[in-house]
């Protein structure tokens, strides 16, 4: 499968990978790199980095918006090869680790086999190496409050739900919004498209998920770029509420 690059406001790429994405935030030959996708997204994932004009060596540093498999696959590949940097908030840093894992178990997905889409989604996750654990050895807490001194000058949120440490990435000069897990466009689990959560089992702390709602619908911006699901073109504002009605 080739990665799909796809140019979404100057300098700033959302790349769909195996039904998860990630984003390349460009400054020259460097660029921040927004989540990297499964595992098995590796060669997907240096494909986009050359797209772009860039390659792994030029990653400034990689960003994290949760340590789930399918979001931390190649994190620990560019930390050994090439020295980068993995920054997440201080609670997923354990996470990032292997610590814990807060993510849908075996179980999980058995209880659920029932939804439309899960047992083909299942297969799916096992072939793009899903069920492996790639824990980053050196994992690293954000180096400052604000906007981050990388390419795009993105602004850590704390969304936490999905996850204890789940992130959003504010840009707020471009306004856009890279929203991992915490709001989403679609998710091959689901049989609706636009904005909303993912499905109740996916999620830590499905409170809080849904609390996040309201600090994501904070953030001034008119373009989201969610972890799942195509772009999204419109008010984030309205994207969060529309997810919380939804949900409810």
């Amino acid at each position: 499968m080739r990665a799909d690059v796809r140019q979404v406001a100057d300098d700033t790429y959302l790349v769909h990978g195996h039904d998860t994405n990630w984003v390349i935030l460009k400054d020259g030959d460097a660029v921040t790199l927004v989540d990297t996708g499964y595992p098995g997204d590796r060669p997907g994932l240096l494909e986009s980095l050359a797209a772009v004009g860039s390659a792994p060596e030029a990653v400034a540093a990689v960003l994290i918006t949760h340590a789930h498999n399918d979001h931390l696959g190649s994190a620990e590949y560019l930390r050994a090869a090439h020295g980068t940097p993995v920054y997440l908030h201080p609670a997923e840093v354990p996470h990032a680790r292997r610590e814990f894992l807060q993510q849908a178990t075996v179980a999980d997905v058995v209880r659920n086999a029932w939804r439309p889409g899960v047992l083909p989604w299942a297969v799916h996750v096992i072939r793009v190496g899903g069920l492996e654990q790639h824990p980053v050895t050196a994992p690293e807490p954000f180096p400052a409050e604000g906007p981050l001194d990388l390419p795009g000058r993105p602004v850590p949120v704390h969304t936490p739900g999905h996850t204890d440490g789940h992130c959003v990435y504010h840009l707020p000069d471009a306004g856009l919004v890279i929203s991992g897990d915490a709001l989403v466009s679609g998710h091959a689990t689901s049989r609706s498209a636009g904005p909303q959560l993912l499905p109740g089992f996916f999620h830590h702390d499905r409170a809080r998920a849904l609390a996040s709602l309201e600090l994501i619908g904070a953030l001034d911006g008119d373009t989201l770029l969610p972890g799942h699901g195509p772009l999204h073109r419109g008010s984030v504002r309205a994207a969060a509420e529309r997810a919380r009605e939804r949900a409810s």
